[in-house]
């Protein structure tokens, strides 16, 4: 497997968990209480924009010539990094 086919597989298992993570909270927020459950699914509309556009980042990695694979890389890390951050942060908070 090539480094770049390892960095592909590895950002596609971390949007597997994080979609898991996602179906989770909505989960939650079928049995919350009417507060919460607004606050949770305005959280979980956030989150699937961010999912949306790190699904984005991963087929663009996949399609990218050698050329483009770095900066493709770095934005897809960031996508990733925003993306994990904000599930965590949804997650203490709910």
């Amino acid at each position: 497997m090539t480094d770049r086919q390892a960095v592909i597989d590895q950002f596609k298992a971390k949007l597997d968990q994080w979609d898991a993570q996602i179906d989770e909270l909505e989960a939650k927020a079928r049995s919350a209480g009417a507060e919460t459950r607004a606050n949770l699914h305005e959280q979980i509309g956030k989150l699937k924009e961010q999912r949306g556009e790190a699904h984005s980042r991963l087929d663009r990695l996949r399609e990218s010539s050698q050329e483009a694979w770095q900066d493709l890389q770095a934005g897809a890390q960031r996508a990733s990094e925003a993306l994990g951050e904000s599930l965590r942060a949804a997650r203490e908070r709910f």
